[in-house]
């Protein structure tokens, strides 16, 4: 039994273990934050991909999360009905693509069904993550954090100004996602429990994904680029192509989990696309250990929870900012590095000879 299906095992009965646990003490309210934790989640191990494997550091994943979730709800919220006469808005009907539903006050509207406005927001992240990241990932340290903050503050205040998307208020009323029949994502009514199943278990896929990706041919690639690039080109690795790879990679999983999200709360607003949504996501997986996707997912689970509850209080971004700057001066490998497990047992190992010396 490989240890990569040991981990995914052992991550998935933690899932179920808090469950009960929550159940057993009467806190299944709790799921409601442990279930944006999980979408949250999902983005920090994608940018964990490209930090700590490609080499490449990005403040502006808050953009693409952002550029997901208010794409998905602008179609499945925009009433399309003084259009229903034309062609177009016609054959979407005819495929399905368009379903009928009702306002707050009774009155039918015509709007993309959820699964094409996923399909849409998530394809045109990648576009604009694969038409940004060929001349932005050029740039090298501190540069191509410059760009890519760039681009953060940019959709940002798009965002923010843009009254067709809410503007300040942001979006809301945005419909639940039915995955599949019986299977819901939203944040009302009884299903709570089957919520938090259902983001955990796309969290593990993600997982199961990525660390499938860094056992393969290319996460070696990866590691070597982030080692030496220049030592990696020439030893004939197309560099560049695999740090875009990566880049539009990362940013579909912040798609996805703007889109999902969206869903589960109903509403978007453009506090996610700010700029201290990118450094603390930066920051999560700075203090998990770059390059560790498990310590990412520990510390955005434990983080992005409290951060959640309210725990931090009205100084939420100055505790992670002080936590990044501890951690870059005290363990700038993070708290759980990959090589932890190498490391407690070389120290197992000399206090196990030492002792047998006296």
């Amino acid at each position: 039994m490989s240890a990569k299906f040991l981990q995914i095992s052992g991550f998935a009965v933690a899932i179920v273990a808090i469950q009960i646990v929550t159940q057993l003490t009467d806190s299944s309210f709790l799921l409601t934050q442990l279930t944006m934790t999980a979408y949250y989640s999902l983005l920090v191990i994608g940018l964990c991909m490209l930090i700590g494997y490609a080499g490449q550091i990005s403040l502006g994943h808050a953009g693409f999360f952002a550029i997901g979730g208010y794409m998905s709800a602008f179609l499945t919220t925009h009433d399309l009905t003084v259009l229903k006469g034309k062609p177009f808005v016609a054959l979407l009907s005819k495929f399905g693509l368009l379903v009928v539903k009702k306002d707050l006050y009774g009155a039918e509207l015509l709007a993309f069904h959820p699964w094409p406005a996923c399909i849409l927001s998530v394809c045109t992240v990648l576009i604009v993550a694969y038409v940004i990241g060929g001349p932005v990932l050029k740039l090298k340290g501190h540069y191509l954090a410059m760009a890519t903050l760039g681009f953060g503050i940019i959709i940002y205040r798009i965002v923010l100004g843009t009254s067709g998307l809410g503007a300040a208020d942001g979006l809301s009323g945005v419909p639940g996602f039915s995955l599949f029949p019986g299977v819901m994502i939203g944040g009302g009514g009884p299903g709570k429990i089957l919520n938090y199943y259902v983001a955990w278990g796309i969290v593990v896929a993600g997982m199961t994904a990525l660390l499938n990706l860094i056992g393969s041919r290319v996460g070696r690639a990866l590691s070597a680029i982030h080692g030496a690039e220049d030592a990696a080109e020439a030893m004939g690795i197309p560099t560049a192509n695999y740090k875009l790879r990566v880049f539009v990679l990362s940013a579909g999983f912040a798609a996805i989990a703007g889109v999902l999200l969206t869903h589960y709360n109903g509403s978007i607003g453009p506090s996610e696309a700010s700029v201290m949504k990118s450094v603390r996501y930066v920051a999560i997986v700075a203090i998990g250990g770059m390059t560790s996707l498990w310590g990412a997912i520990s510390m955005s689970l434990i983080l992005n929870y409290l951060s959640l509850r309210g725990s931090f209080g009205t100084y939420d971004d100055a505790v992670f900012g002080v936590i990044l700057i501890l951690i870059m001066l005290f363990a700038p490998d993070g708290l759980i590095r990959r090589q932890v497990l190498g490391d407690l047992k070389s120290l197992f190992g000399r206090f196990t000879r030492k002792g047998a010396v006296t």
